[in-house]
């Protein structure tokens, strides 16, 4: 199983990214180049970049196995106002650079949200930007993710997606799903395998690239989009484990972002990732009931 989760790209940059999901017991990972809320972006040391490289070859991590997140202050769907609109297009191209330097293939972009556009407008805008992009010439593939249709947010459904990718002058596009964005949006993952015969005939199986595994707090079709731990939300562990199981993805990258385990020391509360946990769960196909409690045991 390629499995992993979100790491940090802090002070050891990749290094640290690399060291973190060793500590989890994955063999993927995705990362954010700097905060995904600003602009700020320290300069990529290749000292670091060196040995983060060693160090993936030593635990079999493969560079295909590394995501990165483009941040979510990008928002290609939106040209209300232009300088914003082209802002976008230049940081996700100083981003898909940053990933070249990294050797990463794979950058996975939330399509973007409408506001006060319609969403063929909104959509439009996206293809636009992209096509600016010159995908062709970049050795950093975009993922499309599948979003929750929260708001005004364009790619919940497959038919916007295919409309996208039809629209894209360039091969070097595909696609990021995340099953609790496809539950939120209406898609029963107990019927997975359905989804993905539909997403085959619309856009080609071939387009997933990577698979962002979390639980949904929400029920089916809510369009609201707060992710659950592993087995903790309404689709549920079975399901999830199917998933991360299925035969005709077996060889992408799933990714969890799973929410953080909050405790408290001293009145001060506290943070803590579950990936360790949540990643030994899917690889014994056992629900840990004990889940909440464990993590909190473990980082005294």
């Amino acid at each position: 199983m390629i499995i992993g989760s979100h790491v940090h790209f802090g002070k050891e940059q990749f290094l640290g990214a690399i060291k973190e999901a060793i500590s989890y017991g994955a063999n993927a990972l995705m990362l954010y180049t700097g905060a995904p809320q600003n602009t700020f972006r320290s300069n990529i040391n290749n000292e670091y970049l060196t040995e983060a490289l060693k160090l993936m070859k030593e635990n079999n991590i493969s560079i295909d196995n590394v995501i990165c997140h483009a941040p979510y202050i990008i928002n290609l769907a939106n040209k209300e106002k232009a300088e914003t609109w082209n802002f976008s297009i230049n940081f996700l191209k100083q981003e898909i650079k940053r990933c070249e330097m990294l050797g990463i293939k794979y950058i996975v972009l939330h399509p973007g949200s409408s506001v006060k556009h319609t969403k063929e407008e909104g959509i439009k805008n996206i293809i636009e930007a992209l096509n600016y992009l010159d995908l062709n010439n970049s050795k950093c593939m975009i993922l499309l993710e599948t979003m929750a249709g929260k708001g005004s947010e364009c790619g919940s459904k497959i038919e916007e997606l295919k409309t996208i990718i039809e629209g894209i002058n360039s091969n070097n596009i595909g696609v990021c799903l995340d099953t609790c964005h496809l539950n939120d949006a209406g898609y029963d993952m107990e019927r997975f395998d359905e989804y993905l015969q539909l997403f085959n005939e619309q856009i080609g199986i071939n387009k997933i690239k990577c698979i962002h595994i979390n639980d949904s707090k929400n029920i089916l079709n809510s369009h609201k989009d707060r992710h659950a731990n592993i087995g903790y939300g309404t689709i549920g562990f079975d399901t999830l484990f199917k998933i991360v199981n299925n035969e005709q993805l077996k060889n992408v990258p799933k990714i969890l972002e799973t929410p953080y385990i909050s405790k408290k020391d001293n009145e001060k509360e506290l943070l803590y990732p579950p990936y360790k946990f949540e990643i030994d769960m899917l690889l014994k196909g056992k629900f840990n009931s004990n889940l909440i409690e464990d993590i909190r045991n473990y980082y005294k």
